[in-house]
Formats: structure tokens, C-alpha cells, sequence
């Protein structure tokens, strides 16, 4: 268990900012920063990171909280678990009461293949570089391929003996299970109930997560028999899944979005070698056809992704097929087609470094370009085939999301292929028509669906609302009983919107010295039953501490461990809207700041409160006076309806609303 002392010091040094922006590339916006939300596929970001309040809130899914509780959501981990991840990426250290890996196994399940996974990769490395088979068959076959010692250390490049349970005897010798071992995919279990190592006589590629832990391997043999298969990757795990992982991310995530561009190859060596090239971000789609999955993991750090696919008839259409889902993902994508024969890996051992960076640079052509003419070249002269390449291409636009990108590119494809534009914009027209009817087909009322999505968003802004414009809101109705309730919810979770934006400022009005917003809002609240359950369980917790000489802060709740607390304070105190400085700056329209006028922003959102608790209560009794049938009772109904009506009458008065008679 992890001490109090070092939680704090964990929750005090980790920066929002920097934990998330290890898996999600962030811009700024106002006094935010945004991304695409890596808990769902989006292409508009809606991803909220509010570095001064230390927390993240997605307006698309809803997800939200603060670094320990990212970690928590992006990587499965519990909480133990994600705290020891902030410890080690902020070098704090964190006292184990257990070391043993048996302990450590017994504790969880999963953390268990993650500890097996990373043994094996040492004792992998530990093999290529110290045991004889290891340097004699595995270090040599690196080097003759031309690889430096730092590419092989920097990616734990390893080395598994040809024996048949050697990774086995050792890692059962060092107290770990044959359990986990079998589920992680580094034994195999024989119909005779044996069990022997994956494997054997290959050199190692580990393969690891985002936050550098390794899930799996890829394993190339060396031997030239045909009958044994070039490359053996592990298999599906709780902790590996191929189609979501991308071989060297991990490595390349910070040169991705610091570049603002992504270098897609084939395999783990083409991934070597372009790094040796002096070229970081560069992944490769893991042993595994592109999934895509695997293109919004890099939709996640760029919108540019520049293909490098071999020059031979296979490597072109992997590229093409590739190519038109990650149009569909909306990315923008180039593609370098190296000259027959080679890849990024052979390429860059044949021309060196500088030649290899030089050669892309003046290689690098737009995907329709590059579709366009690889498909000319088949076609030839045949009329034909010439129209089934046009509209194969056609389809490959129409695939593009931003309408303005497709007509750019059937501008430069009528030209290419001196087709008028019109006949191709018809055509694309035709597609994405037929496209739609049958995605409406399939889903009757897609745009219901992301109404639904956008009602999630609350209009707050992440480090300071909007006004609440309580000047004159218009006149006012009585509220049928659901609207009554709705309203209730609305002004209980804008009266703890206030608590936790203003509770710790200073009352400076009506003369009222030395008192805290959060202790007057309270003292107001007397007379109010909140509905809510998360609200008044937030507001009871304040009235406590105020009462134990305490005045909570936002953070408190926002860390709640109770994670419905957590969430509604963090939904509370964050907006997807940020009001652009155009709006004065370059407009002249000024729009005024609540903190302008606390006063009204704060008294606006108590007398709000009261007025709609005061119209259930009328609609309540306007209920009961039509079905009380004593005069006697009607008459104190009566005169019970007149007194509210004039309480709701005097609020309406400081709020400068109109009751309509």
C-alpha cells in the first residue's frame, strides 16, 4: 500500500498537461488545450485539458478527471497501479511493503503478463549481448543488417535461444508462473500437457504500449528452412491487442507531434532503420494488415501521415490499400515509393543516412498523385480500364471528409487524367450520395445522435463561465412538473458551479466584511432542499467543513474518491466554449465577465434557485386546489398559493423578470 505522504507528493508534482500529452497531441485555445479525445473516435476535437485546474473533461463522451484518473481510464490500470506510473515518469519514489514477483503476481492478474513481459524482454536482451549463441548468431545478424549498438538498446532488441524451454526454466527459476507465461504467449502448451518456449531461435523485437511497458514481441527466425515461418508474433492477450497497437510508437509519439507528421512502414526493421536515419517518428503497423484503429492512433498526434511502403507490386498495393482508410479517417497522407527492389530498411543501408532523408524529402508525392499514375501505368492505352481507374480514384476522394480538400483534388485529378471536372465532380456526387443512403439505412437519425452528444456539453467555460445574463431573461410562465424538475437540476448544479468557481473569494458587497462566498452561499441555502443527490451530497460535505472551520476548494471534490462526485465537479467546472478575443478586439462587442460583478453572478444564482424551487411548490399547491373539496382546507391552499406567489413576485424583482398574470 502507498503512504499518504507520497500520494501527495505524487498529485502535487504530476501536471495534467504533461500526463496527457504523453498519448494525446494538445494546441491551445483561450486558457485550454485541446485534442482529439483518445476514449472515442472523434474528428473535431472536443478533448478539454484545463492546466490550472489540473483535470480533463471530454464534451463528447464525458469522460473527465485528473492525471491519476486519466491514467486509470486510458491504460486499465487501478489506482495503485496508475500512482506508481505518475511516481516513475516523475522519478518519486514509492517504498514497496512486497518486492517478490509471487507477491507482486498474487496482487493482480494483469499487472502479472506485464512483469512476465518485461522479465522476458530482459533475459531476451540480456541473451543478445552476453550469452554465446546470443552474440555469436543474434548480435552479428544485426550488424551484418548494419545496425548500430544504440538502435539495438534503445528498442531492447533481444535474442531467444534455440532450446526449447529456456526462457521457461528461467523465468519459473526466478519465481514467476507458468500461468502467465502460457496467457502472454511466451510458452506454448503441447497436447501432451508440455509446455515449451514460442520462440525459439529468433531474434527478438519487444513491442510496447504507450507508456513504454512491453505487451508482446515479434520474432524472426534465421534459419532459411521454408517450412519454418519468417517472423512469429505473440498472440492476443489481456494486455496485447495487435490491431491497436502501432510497433515504435512509443518511441515516436514526441517527434510525431513536435514534427506535426507521422512515417508509416511495413515492418519492425523498416522502423530501425529510419530511426538510424536520424528519423524518429516512425511506427510500423505491428505485424499485422493496418487496422483502423491503428490510424486514429495517429490521428491522436497528427493529421499527416506519410507513407513509406517497398517499390515492389506488393508493397504498392499495401500502400493503396492502406491509403484509402486513412483518407477515410480524415488524414491528410503523402506517399515515397522507393525504387524496386528495396525498402525503407534495404534503402537506407544501400544510400546511408543523409541520403536516405535527402531521397524522401525530394520523393515525397501526394496520394492521388502517386494513385493516379501507378494505375495509369497498368491501364495503358485501354479505354476501359482507363474508366474503372477514374473511378477507383473518384472513390478514394470521396472518401475525404473536408469537402474542401476533395475539390482540390478532383481539380488536380481532371487535369492528370484530362477528364473535365464536372464529369468527376458528378461522379463524386453520385458516390457520396450513395453512401449516404445507405449509412441513413443503417442508422434512420444520425443527427439525432450527435444532438444527443453535443446536450452533453454544459456551456461553463473551463477557467472562468460566461454570464449569466440575469438582467431580463424574459417573461415567466409556471413551469409545467417536468420542466419544474428539469429547472431544479439546472439551478441545484449552477448553485455548486458557484461554490466551487467563487467559494474561496471574499464577500465585497452590502458592506459585509470577512466572509467567504462559499460560507454566504451556504447560509442562504437554509430554506433550499436540494433533489440531487450528487448535489446535495456536495453541498452538505461544504456545510461540513465549514461548520469543522474549513473552507473546501474545487480540487477536493474534483479528487473525490467517490467518482460521481469527481466527474459532476469536474463537468461544473469546465466548458466547451471559449469566447474568442475577436469578439472585442477586432468586433467591438464586448461581452461582460461574471466576475465583474460577483455580486449579481452570485445573488443571480441563489434567487434563480429559490424561484424555481418556488414554482414547484405553486404548481403543487394549484394541484391540490383543484382536487380539495373542504372549504376549509381550500382556504388555507388559498391563502398558502398567495403568500408564494408574492415571495416569487419579490425574487422576480431582483432578478428584473416579468410575471405574466
Amino acid at each position: 500500500m502507498i503512504n499518504q505522504d507520497t500520494i501527495n507528493k505524487i498529485m502535487d508534482t504530476a501536471r495534467i498537461e504533461e500526463v496527457v500529452g504523453d498519448f494525446v497531441a494538445l494546441k491551445k485555445r483561450g486558457t485550454s488545450l485541446i485534442g482529439n479525445c483518445p476514449f472515442h473516435n472523434e474528428k473535431t476535437p472536443s478533448f478539454n485539458v484545463s492546466v490550472t485546474k489540473g483535470i480533463y473533461k471530454c464534451f463528447g463522451c464525458g469522460k473527465g478527471g485528473d492525471a491519476v484518473h486519466f491514467i486509470m481510464d486510458h491504460e486499465k490500470y487501478s489506482y495503485p497501479e496508475a500512482l506508481k506510473y505518475l511516481a516513475q515518469k516523475y522519478n518519486i519514489e514509492v517504498e514497496e511493503t512486497v518486492q517478490s514477483p509471487q507477491n507482486m503476481e498474487a496482487q493482480n492478474a494483469r499487472e502479472s503478463l506485464y512483469i512476465v513481459s518485461e522479465y522476458a524482454a530482459d533475459y531476451f536482451a540480456n541473451e543478445l549481448w552476453t550469452g554465446n549463441d546470443g552474440r555469436a548468431i543474434g548480435l552479428s545478424y544485426f550488424k551484418e543488417r548494419g545496425f548500430r549498438e544504440d538502435i539495438l538498446k534503445k528498442f531492447q532488441l533481444g535474442y531467444s535461444p534455440d532450446v526449447w524451454d529456456a526462457l521457461i526454466q528461467h523465468a519459473v527459476g526466478a519465481g514467476h508462473k507458468e500461468e502467465y507465461l502460457e496467457k502472454t504467449g511466451l510458452a506454448i502448451r503441447n497436447d501432451k500437457g508440455k509446455l515449451y518456449d514460442r520462440f525459439r531461435g529468433r531474434v527478438m523485437f519487444p513491442i510496447h504500449n504507450f507508456t513504454g511497458r512491453v505487451i508482446g514481441f515479434g520474432g524472426r527466425t534465421l534459419k532459411t528452412d521454408k517450412n519454418v515461418p519468417k517472423y512469429v508474433n505473440s498472440p492476443e492477450s489481456d494486455i496485447y491487442h495487435k490491431s491497436n497497437v502501432l510497433y515504435g510508437l512509443y518511441h515516436a509519439k514526441k517527434a510525431i507531434r513536435d514534427l506535426d507528421n507521422c512515417y508509416l512502414v511495413e515492418g519492425y526493421a523498416d522502423v530501425l532503420a529510419v530511426h538510424q536515419a536520424g528519423i524518429e517518428n516512425v511506427v510500423a503497423s505491428s505485424g499485422t494488415s493496418l487496422t483502423t484503429e491503428q490510424i486514429r492512433l495517429i490521428g491522436r498526434f497528427t493529421q499527416h501521415v506519410t507513407i513509406l511502403y517497398d517499390g515492389d507490386a506488393a508493397g504498392i498495393k499495401a500502400s493503396l490499400r492502406g491509403l484509402d482508410m486513412i483518407l477515410e479517417e480524415g488524414l491528410n497522407v503523402k506517399v515515397v515509393l522507393f525504387p524496386d527492389g528495396h525498402d525503407p530498411d534495404s534503402y537506407m543501408h544501400h544510400v546511408g543516412s543523409g541520403g536516405f532523408r535527402k531521397y524522401i524529402e525530394e520523393n515525397r508525392r501526394d496520394f492521388i498523385l502517386y494513385k493516379a499514375t501507378i494505375l495509369l501505368q497498368e491501364a495503358g492505352t485501354d479505354p476501359i480500364k482507363r474508366a474503372g481507374i477514374i473511378r477507383d480514384i473518384i472513390e478514394s476522394i470521396a472518401k475525404i471528409p473536408d469537402d474542401i480538400k476533395a475539390a482540390v483534388f478532383i481539380r488536380e485529378c481532371s487535369n492528370l487524367l484530362q477528364v473535365e471536372e464536372r464529369i468527376l465532380l458528378s461522379e463524386l456526387h453520385k458516390m457520396r450520395a450513395a453512401k449516404l443512403k445507405k449509412a441513413a439505412g443503417a442508422n434512420p437519425s444520425p443527427q439525432s445522435a450527435s444532438f444527443q452528444q453535443h446536450q452533453q456539453a454544459r456551456p461553463f467555460d473551463a477557467d472562468g463561465p460566461p454570464d449569466n445574463l440575469f438582467e431580463n431573461p424574459g417573461p415567466y410562465e409556471e413551469p409545467g412538473p417536468e420542466s419544474t424538475g428539469n429547472s431544479d437540476l439546472i439551478q441545484e448544479q449552477e448553485i455548486v458551479r458557484l461554490l466551487l468557481a467563487f467559494g474561496h473569494e471574499l464577500v465585497n458587497w452590502d458592506g459585509i466584511d470577512n466572509m467567504y462566498i462559499g460560507s454566504f452561499i451556504i447560509q442562504n441555502l437554509t430554506d433550499v432542499v436540494f433533489e440531487d443527490e450528487l448535489c446535495s451530497s456536495i453541498i452538505e460535505n461544504y456545510r461540513e467543513e465549514i461548520e469543522n472551520g474549513h473552507l473546501p476548494v474545487a480540487s477536493q471534490f474534483i479528487k473525490s474518491p467517490d467518482r460521481k462526485i469527481s466527474e459532476l465537479a469536474i463537468t461544473l467546472s469546465t466548458s466547451p466554449y471559449i469566447l474568442s478575443e475577436n469578439w472585442e478586439n477586432k468586433h467591438n462587442i464586448y461581452v461582460r465577465d461574471e466576475t465583474v460583478n460577483l455580486k449579481a453572478t452570485i445573488l443571480g444564482g441563489l434567487f434563480h434557485l429559490k424561484k424555481t424551487k418556488i414554482a414547484g411548490i405553486l404548481s403543487s399547491i394549484a394541484s391540490e386546489i383543484k382536487t380539495e373539496g373542504d372549504p376549509v382546507n381550500l382556504e388555507i391552499l388559498m391563502q398558502r398559493f398567495v403568500m408564494m406567489k408574492g415571495v416569487e413576485k419579490e425574487i422576480s424583482r431582483h432578478l428584473g423578470i416579468t410575471i405574466l398574470k
